[in-house]
């Protein structure tokens, strides 16, 4: 295995380690991970359609549909009817959802809390920047 590969499975245990601890910490191990990156991904692109979210998640419609009917009856998200177009909704977070959001949100502050302790500012600078040219 290179190593830039071996770094990027270590980095992605860490991820991982990370936001199940957040789920034990906060009791929300009747949640997937899945589920909380949907969730996720529904505050990112604020209230998307069923569309919107399976194309940001490279998935198909009736894919994130299943998934998005079990968030609702579990009282995270609900769909709610859009203003401009009757035929259409968006799936909004329930204050619920949000509060799992918001949970899931301290593991990534964790991991990054964790990154900036090991990194010197301008290490954390570079990092960053090699990051979102990588990412955007």
């Amino acid at each position: 295995m290179n190593h830039l590969t071996e770094i990027i499975a270590r980095l992605s245990r860490l991820m991982g380690q990370e936001e199940e601890a957040a789920r034990e910490q906060f009791n929300l191990t009747t949640l997937t991970l899945t589920q909380m990156h949907y969730m996720e991904t529904i505050s990112e692109l604020g209230n998307p359609s069923i569309t919107e979210l399976a194309t940001s998640l490279n998935l198909s419609k009736p894919t994130v549909k299943v998934a998005v009917d079990k968030l609702i009856e579990r009282n995270y998200v609900l769909k709610v009817q859009s203003d401009d177009d009757r035929r259409s909704a968006h799936i909004h977070l329930t204050e619920k959802g949000k509060l799992i959001n918001q949970m899931h949100d301290y593991a990534h502050k964790r991991i990054a809390e964790f990154m900036r302790s090991r990194l010197t500012g301008e290490e954390e600078e570079s990092l960053a920047r090699m990051l979102e040219k990588v990412l955007y």
